[in-house]
């Protein structure tokens, strides 16, 4: 159960690092609008914290990857609306930077939301 977690926690790592690799590039190398490249970045670490979670941290060998790539993006799409709400409130009612805005919102949504969801709805089977 530990270690399972551990796991996650450095998919997680992984996945955030892409995250904020694609947000910080298109903001600073493409001029993109700080919430459309913060989108960006989450769908794209999404994507990686999917691939690695399912192989690695909760070794699902479960054929139904259809339903659960379902399931995940049901629950990565309330990450998403959670991080992009947090992102915007932070940096548009407190100044925050983005790329410190995200971080504040992204490792409150970890602690307190991925892991849970993942655990218990996705790769549960």
């Amino acid at each position: 159960m530990m270690f399972t977690y551990l796991k996650a926690q450095a998919s997680s790592l992984v996945a955030s690092a892409i995250d904020f690799g694609v947000t910080i590039i298109a903001v600073n190398l493409f001029g993109w609008w700080y919430l459309a490249a913060s989108i960006t970045g989450t769908v794209t670490g999404g994507a990686v914290n999917f691939y690695v979670n399912r192989k690695w941290v909760f070794e699902s060998e479960s054929k139904a990857i259809n339903w659960q790539i379902l399931k995940y993006i049901l629950v990565w799409s309330g990450n998403l609306i959670i991080v992009t709400a947090g992102v915007f409130m932070l940096t548009h009612f407190f100044n925050l930077n983005y790329v410190l805005a995200k971080v504040l919102s992204s490792v409150l949504t970890g602690i307190s939301y991925n892991y849970i969801m993942q655990k218990q709805f996705i790769f549960s089977s």
